[in-house]
Order: C-alpha cells, then structure tokens, then sequence
C-alpha cells in the first residue's frame, strides 16, 4: 500500500511532460536506430523518476495549504495516508539513483538533470511565491528536457544541436499552458491566494494578456523555425512548413478549451482525454516523420 501511495505521489500522469525529451531523437532524424532510441528512453525514465521526485518534495511542502484544495486535498500527503517522513525515505534514494543513471549516460545529460534538480527545489521552496517567475521557472524544466533529449544523444553525436527557435517555441508554449493554468486557478478557485501564493499577484486581466503573448510568440516561433535557412539545409527541405496548421489547431483548440469551457487548470490532463488534440498531436507527428524521413 505504500508503495502505491509513493507512486500515486510522483503522479505518473505528469510524466507525458517529459516525451519532450524525445524531440531530439526525433529531429535529429535518428529515432528508428536501436541504440539511440535506447538511451532517449534512458533519460525519458531518468527524468520521470527525478520529476517524480520533486512531486513529492513540492507535496510534503504544500501539504497544509493542498489539504483545504478541491482536488489537492486527496493526494497521499495532503490526505494524511503518506507521511513525509515515509515519502522522503523513499525519495532520496530515488533520487540519488536517478541521477546515478544520468551520470552513466555522459556528463551533458548528467549536468542537465543536476539542474533541472535544482531548479525543482528552488521553485518548490521560493520561486512558486515569486509572480510570473513560479511560471517561468516551470517552463525552463521543459527547456531543460529538450536540452536533455539531445545531450543524451551527444557522446554518440557530438555535432548534434537543437535549433534555437525550436528551445524558444518549446519555452513558450509552456508559459503558454502555465498561464493558461494559473488563469483558471485565480479565477475558479476560492480563496485562490491561500492555496498558491503567487495568485493573490495576478489578475484575470493580466493573465489573459499573458495568454495571448506567449501563445502568439510560441506560434510565430514554430513557423520560423520551419522555414529558417538552417532547418532547410539541415534536412534538405522546407516541407515542415506543412506541419504549421497542427500547430494552429492545437493552440486555438486549447484557447477553446480554456475560454469557452472554463477549464485549463489541468494541462496534462487535457492533453490525455482530449480527443481532439490527442489526434491533432499524433498526426502533427505522423507528418513530421513523413517529411523527415521522406526526404
């Protein structure tokens, strides 16, 4: 039973958050060799299990404040089922683990969970406090797994790099979800500010400003990305640029889902139950290996 209370607490349903890792392999146009996609795996594990980890730090924290939330209050911690001290004797050695099998997949990759480490523990101990920076510090964790799908794939491929458009479009999109998210909690949440601080600094109005921008820039920095003359010449076609109105359709779709039907406080949740963007993100896929390996 604790064992489970520990799982439910590294809340496997946010581990779809690191398939980013899988961008490199991907557009390095090297997913179909065994050996690669063997050590993307690798750190796709690696990342779950430290992410994992620092769920459970961010919930031994909270926990006070998540046991007077609507949906909060039934995790393990909060609930009282998993004490913190049981949930820290397993998660150290985790950790420590975790970060052992970084190390053995090249000081790159390894530097990368260091920080994204790091990063986890100053966000859950200071920076979710701090306005606009508690979402910010939120999207360099995807910067940072991007970075990471390619510096596990770099002692094999030294020349490897990702595009900078692809690290910036990766960047907004999440402040794009992370607003989206904060913008439901301030405006459907009771007492908002008691269950996270930052949103007692936050309006409705600011949010939707901020909604906007980063969707906008997230958008405009894919479609560059598709056409930029490094892209071209580094797969020899400028065909990416018909994977756009994927793109298009899952940004607009979400503004949909967080405007017209008021949700939006659960990104990964969406992204597992709705259909539509499930199908919109398998094809934008499907037509990007076309085009990769079409050529």
């Amino acid at each position: 039973m604790t064992f489970w209370r520990i799982l439910v607490s590294m809340r496997p349903r946010q581990w779809t958050k690191n398939l980013v890792l899988f961008a490199g392999i991907v557009f390095s146009r090297h997913l179909f060799e065994r050996g690669l996609l063997l050590r993307s795996c690798w750190a796709f594990c690696v990342f779950c299990v430290i992410s994992g980890c620092a769920y459970i730090l961010n919930d031994i924290l909270d926990r006070r404040r998540d046991a007077g939330h609507p949906g909060k209050k039934k995790r393990p911690i909060s609930a009282g089922l998993l004490s913190p001290r049981d949930a820290l004797t397993v998660a150290v050695p985790l950790l420590a683990a975790a970060l052992a099998g970084a190390a053995l997949l090249g000081r790159g990759f390894f530097a990368v969970s260091a920080i994204f480490v790091a990063i986890n523990v100053a966000y859950s101990t200071v920076l979710r406090q701090v306005v606009i920076l508690d979402v910010i510090a939120i999207s360099f964790n995807f910067l940072l797994r991007a970075w990471g799908g390619v510096a596990v794939l770099h002692p094999i491929l030294p020349g490897l790099a990702i595009s900078p458009w692809l690290l910036i479009c990766t960047l907004f999109l999440s402040l794009f979800l992370g607003f989206c998210k904060r913008r439901n909690e301030s405006e459907h949440l009771a007492r908002a500010d008691e269950h996270r601080l930052a949103l007692k600094d936050y309006s409705v109005h600011l949010l939707d400003q901020l909604v906007g921008l980063s969707a906008t820039t997230a958008l405009v920095s894919y479609s560059i990305y598709t056409v930029w003359p490094t892209t071209v010449e580094k797969f020899g076609t400028s065909n990416l640029v018909f994977t756009i109105p994927f793109v298009v359709f899952g940004i607009m779709r979400y503004l949909y889902i967080v405007y017209s039907r008021n949700e939006g406080g659960d990104p990964s949740g969406i992204l597992l139950t709705e259909k539509s963007i499930i199908i919109d993100v398998f094809l934008w896929f499907l037509a990007t290996i076309f085009i990769l390996w079409r050529v």
